[in-house]
């Protein structure tokens, strides 16, 4: 099998480590120093849902605006773009500078380049402070940040699925508003956080790739009536 080759590393702000870019033909791989392999462009099915849920109808919206805390390898934000309509505005705040530059390249390829559509903007930094600064601004939060609730490369993650963090995402959500979670595994005592918060609260298991494989979990938590 043809080996993985190091493209480049990217500290990850406030001692989180370190993430590094690989590629093997015509796959990319990001991992993380001691963490080993964060994502991959041959499986985001789970990521394609968690967006696609989230934007579900938003279509109609001429005036949606959606916030997607990561960027990733693209998918989440590809997805996103491709359900909704040409009035709407996206914003993506991804922590790390560099991963930024690597979507503007050759990575940002796999994903069909959704860093460049005119929809977008790109906030370097944490998707917290947007969030904070959001009363009723968003129709959708979009999380795809860390390993979900229970954060992996950076401890400060783990603010935004305390009660505080989802009492801040909820003021920030437009009536009628979603909030979608991604994760690497289920966590009942997440859902009934939510619960408590007052959202309406749904769980969906997905396989990481087409509907297959390892099983992820997204939480779509909307606003009330």
């Amino acid at each position: 099998m043809t080996p993985w080759t190091l493209l480049d590393s990217a500290p990850i702000p406030s001692g989180g480590g370190e993430l590094r870019l690989h590629q093997r033909a015509d796959e990319f791989m990001i991992s993380i120093v001691g963490g080993g392999v964060l994502m991959t462009t041959r499986m985001h099915g789970s990521e394609d849902v968690l967006a696609e849920l989230a934007c579900r109808g938003l279509d109609r919206n001429s005036s949606a605006n959606v916030l997607i805390g990561g960027l990733g390898m693209g998918f989440t934000l590809a997805s996103a773009l491709s359900h909704l309509n040409s009035e709407a505005q996206v914003t993506v705040a991804e922590l790390v500078p560099k991963v930024i530059e690597w979507n503007q390249g050759e990575l940002g390829e796999a994903a069909g380049k959704p860093i460049d559509d005119q929809r977008v903007t790109a906030f370097t930094g944490d998707v917290g402070k947007l969030i904070r600064k959001g009363a009723q601004s968003y129709d959708a939060i979009i999380l795809d940040v860390d390993n979900g609730p229970d954060g992996l490369t950076r401890k400060d993650n783990n603010w935004l699925y305390t009660h505080s963090g989802l009492l801040t995402s909820f003021a920030a959500l437009r009536p009628h508003g979603v909030l979608a979670v991604w994760s690497a595994a289920d966590d009942r005592r997440f859902s009934e956080r939510l619960k408590k918060i007052g959202f309406v609260v749904e769980t969906v298991q997905v396989g990481a790739h087409n509907n297959k494989g390892q099983k992820h979990t997204i939480w779509l938590a909307r606003c009330k009536d």
